[in-house]
């Protein structure tokens, strides 16, 4: 995903975010890794995480809870590679209610 970016203000009560999420149609586990890459400072990960079979999961790219314990920077540009070891959908959201309500919405592509 090269177009990520976690707005550093939110108004209202929606907090704004990003979310990277994943859907797993097969009958196994799909063993994801994530790397997060920046304009000017080393790769971060990689961060392993299990998809389970025939599930999805919203990976909330703001809560450090669910990519490893990293924290992403607000406010800095970054993009970010989703491995998997069985074929999975990836579609990447971002909430900006920073000055007013803004959803983006992408699918990647990938063999």
């Amino acid at each position: 995903m090269p177009d990520a970016y976690l707005p550093e203000g939110s108004s209202g009560t929606a907090v704004s975010h990003e979310a990277s999420c994943l859907l797993n149609t097969s009958d196994e586990d799909a063993h994801v890794r994530f790397t997060f890459y920046f304009e000017d400072r080393e790769p971060v990960g990689p961060i392993d995480l299990t998809l389970g079979a025939r599930r999805t999961w919203h990976v909330r790219l703001d809560d450090p809870k669910q990519i490893g314990g990293i924290e992403l920077p607000r406010g800095v540009p970054y993009a970010y590679a989703v491995e998997s070891d069985v074929p999975i959908v990836v579609q990447h959201s971002r909430l900006d209610t920073s000055e007013g309500y803004t959803l983006f919405t992408t699918i990647a592509h990938g063999e």
